[in-house]
């Protein structure tokens, strides 16, 4: 719990962005193909981390067996969901994705968001993604328990609620396996390593390969 903690604690200081590379044109429109979003802060900007170690550039990677799916990472270290709300649709305009990673939420509930604003923002960026006919996977985030227990568990709460009320997948915990082990982070202590990242694509996997064609949720798994 106590690197989870640091790790958490980083996001709110990391600076570096990833806008991702836009899908090619047509893409979403065109028969046969799946466009995915990733939608996030520094845990899914690959912060710390090679160009190419993050846990999103290794699903990507993952996906390349299944030349019809093509990954798009729109995250951005230090992002909240409120900065996501107001920046959601350009994303969406641009990049017009099928399905969206939403991984947002941490860095609101550091800076001890009320539970209401977390809410309403995730929840306006989930009705961003149906209006555009996108489908929404959305990972759920902890907070340290040093925030209370009332706090932490309504936090907690909402991932759950918006998945039930909207009708969305979610992934409980996207550090979920990992958060206490030492092993898996870098030698500073706060940033998650390569095997991390992986246990963060097995976390993701488990869900995501339910949401594509079944042809495209084989050949990925068998990359």
């Amino acid at each position: 719990m106590k690197n989870f903690l640091i790790i958490l604690s980083i996001l709110l200081t990391a600076g570096a962005a990833n806008p991702g590379t836009a899908a090619p044109p047509g893409s979403a429109a065109t028969p046969g193909t799946t466009t995915i979003m990733v939608f996030g802060d520094s845990l899914s900007a690959g912060y710390g981390l090679p160009r190419d170690a993050g846990w999103v550039s290794l699903l990507k990677r993952q996906l390349q067996t299944q030349p019809q799916t093509y990954l798009i990472n729109n995250s951005i270290s230090g992002e909240t969901a409120a900065g996501g709300r107001a920046r959601i649709e350009q994303a969406l305009k641009t990049h017009r994705p099928d399905i969206v990673i939403v991984e947002l939420g941490g860095n609101d509930g550091l800076r001890g968001a009320s539970i209401e604003s977390i809410r309403e923002d995730l929840e306006a960026i989930i009705e961003a993604c149906q209006r555009n006919k996108a489908i929404v996977l959305l990972a759920g985030m902890q907070l340290p328990p040093n925030y209370g227990i009332t706090y932490t568990q309504k936090f907690q709460d909402i991932y759950p609620q918006l998945a039930k009320r909207h009708g969305i997948k979610l992934v409980p915990f996207l550090l979920d396996g990992f958060g206490s082990k030492r092993e898996f982070f870098q030698a500073d202590g706060i940033h998650p390593t390569a095997q991390a990242q992986e246990k963060i694509v097995e976390n993701i996997w488990k869900v995501l390969k339910t949401m594509l064609k079944p042809q495209q949720a084989v050949a990925a798994g068998n990359g």
